[in-house]
């Protein structure tokens, strides 16, 4: 598969005429090539060595540049696994809920947006979370057309999921309030949803589109992230959306974009128009069912707190026909799946396309499967023997898990327990690719390391060394590609100095109470991820050989 998919490390056309040289050193540099490393150079867009800081004065003649590191840390790049870019960007600049501690407070903030924004044609915000309001209920039509005035607002709920709305804006969507999802006084999910989101962001203008998206990879870059899957499709974004961004990104000024695109395809016509937007796979968000926390996540038994079992979107024949379909194109599918009838349909489906056109096949096209968090001892065995990616987000469990959480309102304590089983995954073989699903988390990968490793269920935690590597070398072997991600000679020049504290070696497949600074474990050393210990501060990102965030290159 590796072939067909775009080389998203070549040098950009922008870049230099001639290769530059960087010689890094006095610091630590995480590379398995030598765990004791503290110097590197890079040439033009690629890493040319890695070693030790007495064998630096070397090249010290010969190089362009030399970056004193101070005892700052070079890791690779992160790359998130899981991002709705341009929504990240609005949420960046616009009416961001997630803070809001009570009903009240959220209307407070919406009626000084309104205030605020009194030109903007609709109103746009996300991030609203009523399971942790004390009043337990989300903001009613009639309080939103006081707080706005009357005025057109859309507004999600954290998950993306659901969204309230005024009555403006449902009034401008024709046979809405006949859709599937559709209730009087209650927020929007399902068909109904999907039509009043297309109606919002029909609104956002081009400018402010490019606004949202330079917004969110600046952001992204300032976090060491040099990669990001971008997860589009017709019910998420539009093509739009989705091509100006893989187009702002092709600009070579920022961190890498790497599309997806969720939509059913059945013939090579419709693989070839995939490509044609840009997208290496028809995979990402493509619906298999919904999230728990608005209720429409496809379970086999009813939620605790409400007297069904959700939604299911695809069928395994589906399924089935999607995926024999991308890889007889050489597309990677994909499907977003959180509740266990979904994953079960999803596991179903991928083995009847290997039962038609072969397990070695499937196997090597290395499709993928997001958020994944409802997993059974059978469906976990399913993505190992068919190869499938679990791209997760572990900072779902650090918001939602552990006894009192949302996780536990939805399903009940015992079944809340068996979510987001990452250590169940790595034991069994299957490849992980770590994510934030921004802006339903926020784009933080130092925190989603920390997540994976302090899970709150404690059984499904992974060492920090198997959450790093998901997070960094995992992204890319999502997209088929395995010399990225490292800092080992001949990779990519994606990499991030961070200023950090002491660094440790964990034990394999133990928590962080096991870590050391044992020099003999011969391992490169992390960050001591502690809750309560500090995360490390980015100090500069470089992707392909070009900073893009912190001191520019000479």
């Amino acid at each position: 598969m590796s072939e067909r998919i775009p080389d998203p490390t070549r040098p950009h056309p922008t870049g230099p005429a001639h290769p530059r040289t960087v010689l890094l050193r006095g610091g630590e540099v995480h590379s398995p090539a030598d765990p004791f490393a503290t110097a590197m150079v890079v040439e033009g867009d690629r890493i040319a060595w890695v070693g030790e800081e007495g064998a630096a004065d070397s090249f010290a003649e010969g190089v362009d540049e030399v970056i004193q590191l101070d005892g700052a840390l070079v890791t690779p790049a992160f790359t998130d696994a899981h991002v709705h870019t341009t929504a990240t960007g609005l949420a960046l600049t616009g009416l961001d809920l997630s803070g809001a501690g009570t009903l009240t407070d959220a209307l407070a903030r919406i009626r000084a947006y309104a205030a605020a924004r009194e030109t903007d044609r609709i109103l746009l915000g996300h991030g609203w979370d009523a399971s942790a309001w004390p009043e337990g209920r989300p903001p009613s039509r009639a309080e939103l057309d006081a707080a706005t005035g009357g005025r057109p607002l859309y507004l999600t709920r954290v998950d993306v999921h659901s969204a309230v709305v005024t009555t403006a804006l449902l009034d401008q969507v024709p046979g809405v309030r006949e859709l599937a999802g559709f209730r009087a006084d209650a927020p929007l999910t399902r068909d109904a949803h999907h039509a009043v989101r297309q109606a919002a962001y029909a609104t956002v203008t081009p400018a402010q589109r490019a606004e949202a998206q330079a917004a969110a990879l600046a952001r992204a870059a300032s976090l060491g992230i040099g990669s990001i899957h971008e997860c589009a499709g017709p019910d998420i974004s539009g093509e739009d959306d989705f091509t100006a961004l893989l187009a702002l990104a092709r600009e070579g000024n920022g961190t890498r974009v790497v599309g997806y695109w969720a939509e059913l395809i059945a013939s090579a016509k419709d693989a070839e128009r995939i490509r044609e937007l840009g997208a290496i796979g028809a995979a990402g968000d493509l619906f298999a069912d919904g999230s728990l926390g608005s209720h429409t996540a496809h379970l086999h038994a009813p939620y605790t707190d409400a007297g069904h079992t959700g939604a299911g979107h695809l069928d395994a024949e589906a399924v089935a026909a999607h995926v024999a379909a991308c890889t007889e194109a050489g597309l990677q599918a994909g499907f977003h799946a959180i509740g266990d009838a979904a994953l079960t349909g999803v596991v179903d489906g991928v083995r009847a396309a290997a039962e038609r056109i072969g397990l070695d096949r499937i196997r090597a096209a290395r499709h993928r499967v997001e958020h994944a968090e409802m997993l059974t001892e059978q469906t976990i065995a399913g993505f190992a023997d068919l190869a499938l990616t679990a791209s997760v987000q572990p900072a779902f469990d650090a918001a939602w898990g552990g006894a009192e959480g949302m996780y536990a309102a939805r399903l009940g304590a015992d079944r809340a327990r068996t979510l987001n089983p990452y250590a169940a995954l790595l034991k069994a073989g299957v490849p992980l690719a770590l994510g934030s699903d921004s802006p339903v988390t926020p784009l933080d990968p130092w925190g989603t390391v920390r997540a994976a490793v302090f899970h709150r269920t404690r059984a499904h935690g992974i060492s920090a060394r198997a959450a790093f590597t998901a997070h960094t070398r995992g992204g890319w072997r999502a997209i088929g590609r395995d010399d990225a991600g490292v800092l080992v000679p001949g990779a990519p020049a994606d990499y991030v100095v961070w200023r950090t504290g002491e660094l440790l070696v964990q034990a394999p497949d133990e928590r962080v109470e096991r870590w050391s600074t044992d020099p003999r474990s011969g391992t490169p050393g992390l960050p001591d991820l502690t809750p309560g210990n500090d995360l490390p501060v980015c100090l500069r990102t470089v992707v392909g050989g070009r900073t893009v965030f912190g001191p520019p290159n000479e």
